[in-house]
């Protein structure tokens, strides 16, 4: 756990270098609530599909709030795509499964936070709305 801490401090530490701390924690905040928006839509959406576009569309989102909102946008992406690793890992043992999955869905995540158009994963027929 200091470990984590510890990295997760320098990540942060390194990811202001000349912003204020006010600044970018206000964008990360931000960034983290985008990236909330996105996984409440998408399982609102329950669209087959459509995981990927809403990968990419929340750290798109979150990556256009500045440095922190990107800074958030990869934390919470790579927490949740190494959490997702762990857990098939105790249900599936290291069969690999869910591994093809979780390199597109950083894929996707890396599509977005680099200011690329996350459209290109939407799903045909995905309403309007999201």
């Amino acid at each position: 756990m200091k470990l984590f801490t510890g990295l997760v401090f320098c990540s942060l530490a390194l990811g202001v270098s000349g912003l204020s701390w006010f600044s970018f924690m206000g964008e990360a905040a931000l960034g983290t609530k985008d990236m909330w928006r996105a996984y409440s839509d998408m399982r609102e959406a329950n669209y087959k599909g459509a995981d990927k576009y809403f990968h990419a569309r929340g750290n798109y989102d979150a990556a256009q709030r500045g440095p922190g909102g990107a800074w958030a946008a990869k934390v919470i992406s790579d927490a949740r795509e190494n959490s997702q690793r762990v857990t098939d890992l105790f249900k599936y043992g290291n069969s690999g499964h869910g591994l093809e999955d979780s390199r597109a869905d950083q894929k996707a995540n890396e599509h977005g936070r680099s200011g690329r158009d996350p459209n290109h994963f939407r799903p045909a027929g995905l309403p309007n709305k999201y």
